[in-house]
């Protein structure tokens, strides 16, 4: 997603290349300077000759999405062997990204950066003291973990936002990222006209987080069509706003019909477009928000392997949050926020 940091990321591992002594140079497509370099090939190659040489090194390049056609672009200069490492950055755009693993299949490894988990969040604002014992701090500091989380349910982990100090400024911060979304990633670059209901699409999820999502009701309460709902949900899913998660089943057709749950990867968007901040552990969200958190935890913790997360309902209303499936079993987890009271 757009400021999570991947600039940041980059000119960190520019500076260590560069304490190295190896070769780098650094573009930014969001640069009127630097943009007229990748009018060709050739004038990229140039720039990049002129800048550390015909021996290779490492060529940074920021906002790709920028470029036309970038894929193709990147593909004709890779395949001519020059001996340079590119690194990469985009915003997420479903199209940016489509066109680059079409163009350089193969060629490429995708590294993805979302806005802080809770964890690093806490981290941060412990200044990393308990970084090997989390699972301590929490345990031994309960009321300060409780704050934290309270701070993360209501702001998220967007880097800036969670820099800013005060409530007002982090709100403005956040304002300003999802305005830049809808203008930048879904009206410009994926050629959305409706922008209002699409930002009527995300209130409404953001309003029953956890909960079932029919895509039919969407289409009566937007007066769009089922169709363009679908487009909106996979644009959400694909611009890193929203996860979804599907019903167990052991028929596979069942479980790609039948109606998913979707998770927000920031809470800070959630509740910006509900206008909804405040004392949310005290609110009916909490505990979907905390669900929220334990799904992004197992989804880091499983993403690397081939298990599949999903959840499971019946038509009795009995219900797990989260099954992990693994191929050779089932683990089905409880997310459950609530505090344990001691017996008198």
């Amino acid at each position: 997603p757009r400021q999570a940091g991947k600039t940041t990321l980059m000119l960190l591992l520019k500076e260590f290349l560069d304490e190295r002594g190896e070769k780098t140079v650094f573009l930014n497509l969001d640069i009127e300077a630097d943009r007229h370099f990748f009018y060709s090939q050739e004038a990229l190659i140039r720039k990049i000759v002129l800048e550390i040489g015909k021996d290779g090194g490492y060529v940074f390049i920021d906002e790709i999405q920028r470029k036309e056609n970038a894929g193709l672009f990147l593909k004709g200069i890779y395949d001519m062997n020059l001996g340079y490492k590119f690194i990469l950055s985009g915003s997420g755009s479903l199209e940016l990204k489509e066109k680059i693993h079409e163009s350089l299949s193969g060629r490429k490894r995708i590294f993805e950066v979302t806005t802080l988990s809770f964890e690093e969040f806490v981290n941060h604002k412990t200044d990393n003291r308990y970084e090997r014992k989390i699972q301590d701090f929490f345990s031994l500091e309960r009321e300060k973990t409780k704050a934290l989380l309270n701070e993360y349910f209501n702001y998220g982990g967007y880097p800036k936002v969670v820099l800013a100090e005060q409530s007002l400024e982090k709100k403005k911060i956040i304002n300003e990222i999802y305005q830049s979304y809808l203008e930048k990633d879904i009206s410009l670059l994926l050629g959305v006209k409706n922008t209002e209901a699409f930002s009527k699409l995300i209130k409404i999820i953001a309003s029953q987080t956890g909960n079932l999502v029919n895509v039919s009701e969407l289409s009566l309460t937007l007066g769009i069509s089922a169709q363009t709902v679908k487009h909106y949900l996979w644009y959400l899913e694909k611009t890193y706003t929203l996860s979804k998660i599907t019903p167990y089943f052991k028929n596979i057709r069942k479980e790609i019909t039948k109606a998913p749950i979707y998770y927000f990867y920031d809470f800070g968007l959630r509740n910006h477009a509900l206008d909804r901040f405040g004392n949310i552990q005290e609110s009916q969200d909490s505990g979907f928000l905390f669900q929220n958190v334990v799904y992004h935890i197992l989804k880091k913790s499983f993403q690397f392997s081939a298990a599949q997360i999903h959840f499971w309902r019946t038509k009795d209303g009995s219900e797990v949050d989260f099954l992990i499936d693994d191929g050779s079993k089932i683990i089905p987890i409880e997310a459950k926020y609530s505090e344990f009271k001691k017996p008198t």
